[in-house]
């Protein structure tokens, strides 16, 4: 999910709202290449045969190249309606202590999804440095209190500015998921300078 979020005299305005795709329709290696994996055979030992690896890395270059053009192609986009796209916001979680998502991904069925979750953020990563745009990392669960503090707006209100933001956004994004709100609230705090 990507949402443009510009300020008009301090105020946020969704210049953009778009999914951004890392996969190709059909192409199941870029669409979930850590569970095409764990289908493979594996080693002796449980650990990722060398085909498992290959098929990953191969799913994980489709996917960067994916998010590249596609986010290449919405900086254009933004800068033809004359914006100027200044930082990328991407949204992370905890996860970060998980250094090898093929041996994550095999360890338990469950832990494929979670891969495949911070596969996408790799690709966004890639895709934010190939359209050249700074990009900073804000946790997903700290979100809305470090939105709070810094728009100085109550939670009630801060959901209530997402939800006329999203209403002016237009179809399809009525009413806007969760998804959307967080992307959208990621943008305005990341271009939101901090109050002293």
């Amino acid at each position: 999910m990507v949402v443009g979020v510009a300020r008009d005299g301090g105020e946020p305005r969704v210049v953009l709202s778009s999914f951004l795709a890392t996969a190709a329709e059909g192409d199941r290696l870029s669409l979930e290449p850590y569970h095409v994996a764990a289908g493979m055979k594996r080693r002796p030992d449980g650990g990722a045969s060398a085909e498992a690896a290959a098929a990953v890395a191969e799913g994980r270059k489709r996917q960067d190249a994916l998010a590249a053009k596609g986010l290449i192609a919405i900086v254009r986009q933004l800068r033809n309606e004359g914006c100027e796209p200044a930082v990328a916001a991407l949204l992370v979680n905890r996860a970060g202590w998980i250094t090898d998502l093929l041996a994550y991904s095999l360890a338990w069925a469950e832990h494929a999804p979670v891969a495949e979750g911070l596969a996408v953020r790799e690709a966004l990563r890639f895709a934010s440095g190939q359209a050249g745009l700074e990009v900073t990392e804000i946790d997903e669960k700290s979100l809305p209190e470090r939105a709070s503090e810094l728009l100085r707006l109550s939670p009630a209100n801060l959901d209530s500015r997402l939800k006329t933001l999203g209403a002016a956004a237009g179809r399809p994004w009525r009413p806007w998921r969760k998804e959307q709100k967080l992307a959208c609230l990621a943008a305005w705090v990341a271009i939101t300078p901090p109050v002293c």
